[in-house]
């Protein structure tokens, strides 16, 4: 650049930094960095950059260098750089690292700490069942004057649920006056947890009759509660997982997909991969769906199956509507 006129600006290598880490080109934006050094000094934001980078790749080691050399030259991590690291170390499996980090912070930054923090590790303290200390730093929060949001609420839910202790998660949702999508996964995936799946398709229910549409991930979940991950035979010799779900891949023409689950039903205690419901959905959504999903849904009623013949019709009915919108919006 000074060849061509043109000096060199900490403005512009952020602006390159940044582009180069959101792309997951972090090993070429430190190399940038370094190989500028002598020109350009990093700031706080470089290092930012290369942090959130390095998290992102799940390259720890690398991340905590950059960690430690901003910190060395006088550059203090914002907040956003700090739930960054934790967010990489919970993800990890590294606990009691991220952890050590959210004290550090209480310690010499509380002021600093704001709902996304608490957010963050009460959410992961809620998955590794710690729902005591979980319930700790809610009150902590609320002792700050900070509003729990849906979020922070439905991983309490959960983490409440996931320990057998129903009553009181249901005590907190009466006292939510708008739940949202958020309130009702949580309550869906600690029903699950618990085995409940029928519980969890009321909820299913529920969230409907109350406005709130149900996306992908509630339906993926619902099937997995049902069905199992790798998918369950179930009561029905003629309507179950193989007729309905295996039946259908073979249908939209995904042969090579199908072709473990029905090796399993002639080779019993035959092992195969989770059943991809997320793949099966989208290959059904669309006009053709609606009709393979309503004989479906009859099907599953003739059998009892009403939770499953409910989630399938409404998941149909949705994708018809979605397809038609977007068919209006291509007409001349």
């Amino acid at each position: 650049m000074n060849g061509f006129g043109v000096g060199y600006k900490l403005e512009t290598l952020n602006t390159v930094v940044e582009s180069l880490c959101k792309d997951n080109l972090v090993e070429e934006a430190k190399f940038v960095t370094f190989k500028l050094k002598e020109c350009v000094e990093s700031n706080g934001v470089t290092y930012k950059w290369l942090i959130y980078g390095f998290c992102d790749v799940g390259n720890l080691i690398e991340a905590s260098k950059i960690w430690n050399l901003m910190v060395g030259e006088g550059f203090e991590p914002n907040v956003e750089v700090v739930e960054t690291m934790m967010e990489a170390l919970f993800k990890t499996n590294k606990y009691d690292e991220a952890m050590k980090v959210f004290q550090m912070m209480r310690v010499k930054r509380m002021h600093d700490l704001g709902l996304s923090s608490y957010r963050l590790v009460i959410k992961w303290m809620c998955k590794r069942g710690k729902i005591e200390q979980a319930n700790g730093m809610f009150g902590e929060m609320c002792q700050k004057g900070i509003q729990a949001d849906n979020l922070t609420l439905a991983s309490i839910i959960y983490g409440l649920l996931a320990r057998g202790r129903i009553r009181e998660a249901y005590r907190i949702v009466e006292g939510i006056k708008n739940p949202d999508i958020n309130i009702y996964h949580g309550l869906t995936k600690g029903l699950l947890r618990l085995r409940k799946a029928s519980e969890a398709t009321q909820v299913f229910r529920e969230m409907i009759k109350r406005g709130c549409e149900p996306i992908m991930h509630t339906y993926i979940m619902l099937l997995q509660g049902h069905l199992g991950k790798k998918g369950r035979k179930g009561h029905d010799p003629l309507v179950n997982f193989d007729s309905i779900f295996v039946g259908g891949l073979i249908k939209a023409g995904k042969t090579v997909e199908a072709t473990k689950y029905v090796e399993r039903t002639m080779k019993r205690g035959m092992e195969v991969p989770r059943f991809d419901y997320n793949k099966f959905l989208h290959y059904y959504s669309n006009e053709e769906g609606v009709m393979v999903f309503e004989e479906v849904g009859k099907k599953l009623r003739e059998v009892g199956l009403f939770d499953l013949a409910d989630m399938l019709e409404r998941y149909g009915q949705k994708m018809a509507t979605r397809d038609r919108r977007r068919e209006r919006a291509v007409d001349p």
